[in-house]
């Protein structure tokens, strides 16, 4: 009987693991800070632990050329949402449109979010 309770409680724990999807980004403020900009990252995700966590994301132009990235160097299982943020990205002239791309351990790559820069 004890088998059975004890693979029931691996069940419902691998279970509600695989309840946690990519990463999602709530919120992105931008600001010109002298030669470049500073990005500011509002991200929500499931974080389990070490096994699965959002550990990063990045900036991009819209033809997919980083222009930064933010890595995030531990699970954030009791801060969500959770702001994160990168200084000194140079965005090229010209370009008045960014791409912010969150990633996570297990699912790779987030849905992305645009960001004008005006």
């Amino acid at each position: 009987m004890r088998t059975i309770a004890v693979l029931s409680a691996v069940i419902v724990w691998l279970s509600a693991g695989a309840q946690a999807g990519p990463p999602v980004i709530e919120a992105v403020r931008a600001e010109k800070a002298g030669g470049g900009w500073t990005f500011h990252v509002t991200i929500s995700h499931g974080d389990e632990g070490w096994s699965h966590y959002a550990d990063g994301w990045g900036v991009y132009t819209e033809d997919g050329r980083e222009l930064g990235y933010r890595t995030l160097y531990h699970p954030h299982v009791e801060e969500q949402p959770f702001t994160r943020s990168l200084s000194n990205v140079v965005v090229p002239g010209g370009v008045d449109l960014v791409v912010i791309i969150p990633r996570d351990s297990v699912h790779g790559m987030g849905e992305p979010v645009e960001v004008s820069l005006d």
